[in-house]
C-alpha cells in the first residue's frame, strides 16, 4: 500500500506565498509522477503542476510564474512554492502521483487533502 501525506497549507493574505508538501510512503517500486489538484467549493478538480520521473513540469496557465513543482526522488517528496497568492487560489489541494508498487501493481494514490485559503 502508499500513502501520500501532505502539509503546508493554511490561511494567507492576498500576495503571500505557501509552500505545500507532500511525501509518499509504503511499498513503493517507482513513482512515475507527482502532481498537484485543487478543488474549490462547488468546482470540479483540476491539475495546478505536475512534475515527471524525469523532471520535466507541467503548469495550469493561471498558475505559471507564480506556482512551482519540484520533487526529491529520494525522499518521494513532492513540493508546490506558492508566490503571489489570490483570492482564486483558495482551494483544498491534492497531491497525487502514480506509482509501481514492488509487486509490480501500477497505480494512481491521491492524498487526503490540504486547505489553502487566501484572504482579500
Amino acid at each position: 500500500q502508499v500513502q501520500l501525506v501532505e502539509s503546508g497549507g493554511g490561511l494567507v493574505q492576498a500576495g503571500g506565498s505557501l509552500r505545500l508538501s507532500c511525501a509518499a510512503s509504503g511499498s513503493i517500486f517507482r513513482v512515475h509522477y507527482m502532481a498537484w489538484y485543487r478543488q474549490a467549493p462547488e468546482k470540479e478538480r483540476e491539475l495546478v503542476a505536475r512534475i515527471m520521473n524525469s523532471g520535466s513540469t507541467t503548469y495550469r496557465d493561471s498558475v505559471k510564474g507564480r506556482f512551482t513543482i519540484s520533487r526529491d526522488n529520494a525522499k518521494n517528496t513532492v513540493y508546490l512554492q506558492m508566490n503571489s497568492l489570490t483570492p482564486e487560489d483558495t482551494a483544498v489541494y491534492y497531491c497525487n502521483g502514480g506509482i509501481t508498487l514492488r509487486n509490480f501493481y501500477s497505480g494512481d494514490y491521491w492524498g487526503q487533502g490540504t486547505q489553502v485559503t487566501v484572504s482579500s
